[in-house]
């Protein structure tokens, strides 16, 4: 009898696994396989060790310690009459072109496993996993964790860590012997989060080396895992974080598990990013038309709302080009500072007397669309909401959790909360031409319970099904994922969102490494990067228009200012950016994004190349001042090495500052070179002073 076995394959990665001893093996996700591979298994079985199993352990995918397996399994919980082992045996096995379907039984424990594997063909796999309970008594879960396996040559990890305006920070560390573990606890993915935890080669850099990463779709807590265990084996994993009591399964009902989404690369951390983004550009509910140029109002007025000023801001913002205008905290009743109102989403006739519709009709007038700020999630004591129903927050019977910015969390798993916040929201929705949301999450879960279990799966859940219904009532609206910034960037909220506030830091210095690790996974379009004021309000740097421009120009570009302090060159400016941003944002959210290992770390060299290798613009951004007197040349990869290209500079919201007496000739009239020299040789770069930048643009003649 053949042996059970499917090979997915796309032109760069493979995924293959087979049924052994009745347990599903994965015996490779990376690299493409060609040719013969029927007799993998025997080729990689093990020698019989002193002080060891008698005969190699096959653990399968769901690595039980009844199978020998002595690392962390894949499944962990209980029945109350025991089922806290289990040895889960192959009983369907089905292969397509693109997907795998198994079911594993346990007729002992009395649960089954149904999991699915599909590539597509960027080489994204998708890992599912649906667990039911067979028996008569509840079944405990504890934990589920997606496993893949790692080759030994990958000796690194690289994840993101962070905090409240300073998120996703590279942190690489070597692989040891050992389970390490990044869990994230804040019952959102967190600034904190590891948008995705990555194994890699000492040697992998952006544009080469083997690089295998993973990313859990999900918003509420989580875990991601390496690990080498005893016999040098490593793994990778990631899954959802079980509170205690999270997830009881009573006869016939299932966990679904979030999808892991995993991706390998030849081609360095440029490759796996170049993957992530074309399978999500290719979702049927990506964002297809331009991302309108938008101004969000927060750090023009904060809570100060004054329509007579809002006015003037907008009139400003159409002489700029601005296409969507976005209203933020404040609007709603009793809101004049952060200490009340949230809860209470009826427009407060105070401060809006006759309400948001002539604001509004004034900025559809300008061709301008508008938006309007919401954290439905959240609740203020001092609300009439809370007045009326202080039982609606996530709380263990008994106690209050602690306040955080003054608020608590409603508990949208209550029916009676939920359908509260939909119909407020939907009424302000559908008495406005509100055709974008800005939705925000400004705390941490902590002792989040409901109706005395854990519910953060719960309440995760029911964000999702609030998106969903929102948009079925309102098919044009677009949401905007907001969390004190950048707390929920996630591949579980961005199928019902399209778009995602990177960070609430817009001093561009900092957000050109924000910016750049979170594209590590999330194209550019759906990450808002706004050009903040002069002087900034996070980190009271004063930073250069043409900075802060070609630093938001990268990403679904905004502005954060109160435009009305602009003089008049700094609006002539900010007008010619928009327009070259609107000239290029179809190019810069739908090619091949690019950032150069520049060898020298006081600066970045990043851009977006046509995938047909046509054109690129880049930025050359100097962070720091250099040491040697003449940075770097700028060497430029994924260009036609046989093609001939003109390379030019360009200055759409003004000219850097420099530190220098002459600039290189080449900037003054352009330059055409040979994709073989742009490659190799490179370019001369002007001296800039710290916090500057300039955009290339490089066009096949």
């Amino acid at each position: 009898m053949n042996k059970q076995s499917a090979l997915l394959s796309s032109a760069t990665t493979t995924f293959f696994c087979e049924v052994q001893n009745g347990a599903l093996v994965i015996r490779h996700w990376g690299a493409p396989l060609t040719g013969e591979i029927s007799q993998v298994e025997l080729a990689t079985r093990p020698s019989v060790a002193h002080s060891g199993f008698d005969s190699p352990v096959v653990a399968g995918v769901m690595r039980e310690s009844a199978r020998g397996f002595l690392g962390r399994q894949t499944l962990a919980g209980h029945g109350l009459a025991g089922a806290w082992s289990t040895r889960f045996e192959v009983v369907a096995f089905s292969s397509f072109d693109s997907y795998v379907l198994v079911t594993l039984r346990d007729d002992a424990a009395l649960l089954e496993v149904n999991l699915s594997f599909s590539l597509d063909s960027f080489g994204v796999l998708r890992q599912r996993a649906r667990i039911t309970n067979l028996s008569e008594e509840i079944f405990h879960l504890s934990d589920y964790i997606h496993w893949l396996p790692l080759p030994r040559e990958a000796n690194q990890t690289l994840d993101f860590v962070g905090r409240w305006s300073n998120e996703r920070n590279p942190q690489r560390r070597d692989i040891g012997t050992g389970t390490w573990v990044r869990d994230s606890r804040e019952g959102r993915s967190g600034h904190n989060f590891s948008i995705a935890e990555i194994a890699l080669t000492k040697e992998t850099n952006f544009q080469s080396g083997e690089a295998w990463a993973i990313s859990i779709a999900w918003s509420g807590n989580s875990q991601y895992a390496v690990e080498r265990i005893w016999d040098g084996s490593q793994s990778i994993g990631g899954g959802e974080l079980l509170l205690p009591g999270e997830v009881k399964l009573a006869r016939g009902e299932s966990y679904e598990a979030p999808e892991l989404v995993a991706v390998y690369s030849h081609d360095g951390l440029d490759g796996l990013s170049h993957k992530f983004h074309s399978h999500i550009r290719a979702r049927s509910q990506h964002p297809l038309r331009p991302r309108p140029l938008t101004l969000n109002m927060w750090e023009a007025v904060y809570f100060a709302h004054d329509e007579e000023n809002i006015r003037k801001i907008v009139d400003v913002a159409s002489e700029i080009g601005v296409e969507r205008v976005v209203l933020d905290d404040g609007w709603f009743h009793s809101r004049r500072d952060d200490r009340s109102g949230l809860g209470d989403w009826v427009i407060d006739p105070l401060v809006w007397p006759q309400g948001l519709t002539p604001v509004i009709e004034y900025i559809n007038s300008k061709g301008i669309e508008f938006g309007l700020w919401f954290e439905g999630e959240m609740v203020n004591i001092d609300s009439d909401l809370y007045r009326a129903h202080p039982e609606w927050i996530l709380q263990e019977s008994g106690r209050v959790p602690p306040e955080w910015r003054h608020q608590h969390v409603l508990d949208l798993g209550h029916e009676g909360a939920y359908q509260h916040v939909l119909s407020q929201v939907d009424a302000v929705l559908s008495a406005n031409n509100i055709s974008y949301i800005k939705w925000d999450h400004n705390r941490v879960l902590v002792d989040a319970g409901h109706l005395g279990q854990a519910g953060v799966h719960r309440q995760t859940q029911a964000i999702y099904r609030f998106f969903k219904e929102l948009k079925v009532r309102h098919p044009q609206l677009e949401i905007e994922s907001c969390a004190s910034g950048g707390a929920r960037v996630d591949l579980g909220v961005i199928d019902y969102v399209d778009r995602f506030w990177t960070s609430d830091n817009n001093d561009a210095l900092a957000r050109q490494t924000i910016q750049r690790w979170t594209a590590q996974v999330i194209p550019p379009e759906l990450l808002g990067t706004h050009v903040g004021p002069t002087h900034g309000h996070q980190t009271g740097r004063t930073l250069e228009l043409s900075f802060r421009a070609i630093t938001a120009l990268f990403g679904h570009a905004g502005i954060e200012w109160d435009i009305t302090e602009a003089d008049p060159k700094q609006r002539k400016l900010l007008g010619t950016w928009a327009k070259y941003y609107k000239e290029n944002r179809d190019f810069l959210h739908g090619e091949r994004m690019v950032r150069v290992d520049y060898p020298d770390a006081s600066a970045y060299l990043h851009g977006v190349c046509a995938v047909d290798q046509s054109r690129a613009i880049y930025a050359y951004v100097q962070l720091e001042p250099t040491i040697a007197v003449h940075p770097a040349p700028m060497k430029f990869p994924h260009l036609d090495h046989s093609a001939t290209y003109f390379v030019k500079a360009v200055h759409p919201a003004g000219r850097p500052r420099y530190m220098l007496i002459e600039t290189p000739e080449w900037l003054l009239n352009g330059i055409e070179l040979s994709g073989s020299a742009l490659a190799n040789i490179g370019l001369s770069v002007p001296i800039l002073a710290p916090a500057n930048a300039f955009l290339i643009e490089i066009s096949r003649v």
